[in-house]
């Protein structure tokens, strides 16, 4: 099979450092942004299953079977995390009283506590968003630089050898045409991976609002708050400020 003149094989042949180099970033880009969008979607899609059984923990009859319910071997449930989190500030509260956090009351204690929780995990769950934010607004641009200074370089050609032909001109200005089109196919999936990852991100986190909010009242009274069928939970309210 005879090689195509104007594939991609004929443009890194006959490509300068500067159109290489453009190629190869594309293509870092790429892998970095593929890599985030597999591994944070099978995360979401771990956390959707704990997410699953929160009724389950809510039908165990102690705390400790209930977190046993979350998975206690997961990297990174935040569900987990903030019964955890929940739990120690109870017993860090009760054992400290004469600490000026001990003076606070139980509930507002209990309430900065999960509320630095979700907080902590609204954090971890937003790592490697901003490579998929970066690569979807640059790599267009980084493409269009490569299609300029190909046509540039094509055109010089063109100059220095006198021959303006179109066989002469399609070829090294399609050729340059192609970075555009790689910087494209880079920067889209990056973009829709964002905001399909943002989507569940939010999802997750008013799962978790809900949860910590159950939390809250049953550290207080024993009981988690009943759920009326077709309202939601409103979220722990937040700190006013001062």
């Amino acid at each position: 099979m005879e090689n195509n003149p104007y594939g991609i094989a004929a443009l890194w042949e006959q490509g300068d450092p500067v159109i290489k180099g453009v190629a190869i970033m594309l293509l870092v880009m790429s892998v970095l942004s593929w890599y985030v969008i597999l591994v944070r979607s099978l995360g979401l899609l771990s956390l959707r299953r704990v997410a699953g059984s929160i009724q389950n923990f809510w039908h165990a009859h102690s705390l400790g079977e209930g977190m046993q319910i979350l998975g206690r071997g997961r990297s990174h449930n935040p569900f987990y995390q903030l019964a955890e989190d929940g739990q120690i500030a109870l017993d860090h509260h009760a054992t400290h009283q004469e600490d000026l956090h001990g003076k606070l009351p139980l509930a507002d204690w209990l309430t900065t506590s999960l509320r630095g929780s979700i907080d902590e995990s609204a954090e971890r769950l937003q790592r490697g968003l901003s490579i998929l934010a970066s690569v979807g607004s640059t790599a267009p641009f980084i493409g269009l630089f490569g299609t300029v200074w190909g046509i540039y370089h094509a055109l010089v050609g063109i100059g220095v050898s006198g021959q303006a032909s179109i066989d002469k001109v399609a070829g090294p200005v399609g050729e340059a045409l192609i970075m555009t089109a790689f910087g494209l196919a880079v920067a889209i999936p990056a973009v829709l991976g964002y905001n399909a990852l943002q989507r569940q991100n939010k999802l997750i986190l008013g799962r978790l609002n809900r949860f910590a909010h159950q939390l809250h009242a049953f550290f207080l009274t024993g009981s988690p708050i009943a759920r009326s069928s077709g309202k939601n939970v409103t979220a722990l309210p937040k700190r006013e400020a001062k």
